[in-house]
C-alpha cells in the first residue's frame, strides 16, 4: 500500500459517558477534547449498544452487536467472556489491507496474552495498564515512529474506578467548581466524588493532548484520521450498567482534515457504537462485510443524509450477576426490556461509591418486565410509562421493534436463560463431563 493512505488513530477511554466541556459540563477540565471536537466534529447523539465494558467494546470494534459475537459479559477472570472464534476485529480488517497496526493500553475485549491480542489483527501490543500519561507517551512514540499507514489504537483506564473504589491516584480536581450529574443528588459526598472523577478525567485529557502533539507533528497530519470515544457511562448509580441515557450515551469525535471532518460541526442524529466499523472502513477505502450490524455514517458526515437509524438498541445480559435487559430508544421514547427479576442493578464499583447511599432507595427497587419513557417530556427518566394507557399504541410498536431486532440478530435470550463460562467451569468441578448439562 503507497503511504499516501490515510492514518487511523482511535482512542477509547473507561466510564465517561458524555462527561466533557465539549458536551456542556463546564467545570470539566477536558481541554484537550474538547479542542480535537472544535477542530473537528461532534456526534451528539452517540449511544453504546451496551453499558458496560467488553459488551461495548467488543460492538465497536466489530461493528456487530455484543450478544451475536459472544460477547454476553466481562471478559477477564471470574466471568471469562470471550468473542466467538473467527468474529473479525476493526484492526484485522486494517491489517489485512496493508496497514501497521499497533494497540496500546487497555483493550478488554480478550485476556490480555500477546496470542490473544495478535488474534485481534495487532502487530504490536503495549499491555500496560498504567496511568494516562504513560499510555499517552507509549502511543506518541508509536505515532511519531511510524512510517505509515497505521492504526494506532489507544485504550485509557481512566477513569474507571479503582479496586480500592478511588479514581486512581490522580488528586481531584475542582479548579472551576464540580458538574453534579442531574441524575444525582447535590450534597457535599457527591461533590466531593464529582472532583475525584474530574481528576481522572483531567489526567485522561493530558493523555489525549500528548497522543493529538504527536499527530500534529507529522508531516502527513492532515491525513491522519483522530476518532475519540468512550465506552459508556460514568461509574455511578442510574449511569454505569443501566440502560437509563447516562448509562448508555457516549461522547464520539472525530477530525480528519483531509477529508473535510473539522470546522467544529455537531451531528444531533441517532447514531451507535456499531456504526462505527463500517464508517472507518468506508472513509479508508475498505470493503464493508455484509455480516455487520452498523450502517456507515459517512451520510451524515457528507451531509447527504439527516439521519441513518429510526432508533438504537442496547443489550445487558451478564455484568457482576445476571441481569439481562433490551432496550430499544428512539428520539422521543425508550424502551427496556427487563427480562429477569432484578432488585439491585448496580456493578460492584459503583456500590463502592459514596454516592450510592443516597440513592438507594431509587435503585434498590423490583424492576418492571417493561419501562417505558418520553425523553421529551421526561428527560431523567424517571416516570414509567410502559401501562399508561395513553401510551399503549407506543409501547406496541416499541415492542415489536425490540423483538424484530433480537430476531434479526439472533440473540440467544429469545430461546431461555443464557448460562455464563463460570457454569460450565463449576460443572467441571464438580466432575460432570465436558461442563455440559448433567
Amino acid at each position: 500500500m503507497s503511504n499516501a493512505a490515510p492514518n487511523l488513530v482511535m482512542i477509547d477511554c473507561h466510564d465517561l459517558g458524555r462527561h466533557l466541556g465539549c458536551y456542556g459540563r463546564s467545570a470539566v477540565p477536558s481541554d484537550a477534547i474538547d479542542a480535537l471536537a472544535a477542530d473537528g466534529v461532534r456526534f451528539d447523539g452517540a449511544y453504546a449498544t451496551a453499558p458496560q465494558c467488553s459488551p461495548s467494546r467488543a460492538s465497536l470494534y466489530t461493528g456487530r452487536h455484543a450478544h451475536d459475537v459472544g460477547m454476553l459479559g466481562l471478559a477477564h477472570a471470574p466471568f471469562d467472556w470471550a468473542l466467538h472464534p473467527g468474529t473479525r476485529y476493526l484492526a484485522s480488517y486494517l491489517q489485512a489491507a496493508g496497514w501497521a497496526t499497533h494497540h496500546v493500553g487497555v483493550q478488554h475485549v480478550a485476556h490480555d496474552t500477546p496470542e490473544n491480542v495478535r488474534a485481534l489483527g495487532f502487530d504490536t501490543h503495549d499491555a500496560s495498564h498504567a496511568l494516562a500519561p504513560d499510555v499517552a507517551a507509549h502511543a506518541a512514540a508509536r505515532i511519531e515512529d511510524a512510517d505509515g499507514p497505521f492504526f494506532v489504537n489507544v485504550g485509557f483506564f481512566e477513569p474507571h474506578r479503582h479496586d480500592d473504589g478511588r479514581f486512581g491516584v490522580h488528586p481531584p480536581y475542582d479548579a472551576h467548581g464540580v458538574d453534579v450529574p442531574p441524575y444525582l443528588p447535590d450534597v457535599p459526598d457527591v461533590r466531593a466524588e464529582m472532583a475525584a472523577v474530574q481528576g481522572a478525567i483531567h489526567a485522561l485529557d493530558r493523555g489525549v493532548a500528548r497522543i493529538l502533539e504527536a499527530v500534529d507533528a507529522r508531516p502527513d497530519a492532515r491525513d491522519t484520521w483522530v476518532v475519540f470515544t468512550t465506552d459508556h457511562g460514568l461509574a455511578l448509580p442510574r449511569a454505569k450498567a443501566s440502560m437509563y441515557d447516562p448509562g448508555v450515551g457516549v461522547a464520539l469525535v472525530m477530525r480528519w482534515p483531509a477529508r473535510g471532518l473539522v470546522g467544529g460541526r455537531s451531528v444531533d442524529a441517532l447514531t451507535s457504537h456499531v456504526d462505527l466499523v463500517p464508517t472507518l472502513l468506508e472513509g479508508l477505502g475498505l470493503p464493508l462485510p455484509a455480516e455487520l450490524h452498523g450502517r456507515s455514517l459517512w451520510p451524515l458526515l457528507r451531509g447527504d443524509a439527516e439521519a441513518v437509524h429510526d432508533a438504537v438498541y442496547a443489550e445487558k445480559t451478564f455484568h457482576t450477576a445476571y441481569e439481562p435487559q433490551r432496550m430499544v430508544r428512539t428520539e422521543r421514547y425508550k424502551l427496556v426490556a427487563n427480562l429477569e427479576v432484578d432488585i439491585l442493578n448496580v456493578p460492584a464499583d459503583v456500590l463502592r461509591s459514596p454516592v450510592t447511599p443516597h440513592v438507594v432507595d431509587t435503585i434498590a427497587e423490583e424492576r418492571p418486565p417493561l419501562e417505558l419513557y418520553d425523553l421529551t417530556a421526561d428527560p431523567d427518566e424517571r416516570t414509567n410509562l410502559a401501562d399508561d394507557p395513553a401510551h399503549a399504541d407506543v409501547r406496541r410498536r416499541l415492542a415489536a421493534d425490540l423483538l424484530a431486532w433480537m430476531r434479526a440478530t439472533d440473540d440467544p435470550i429469545l430461546d431461555g436463560p443464557v448460562p455464563s463460562p463460570y457454569r460450565a467451569a463449576a460443572l467441571r468441578a464438580l466432575g460432570a463431563e465436558g461442563g455440559g448439562t448433567a
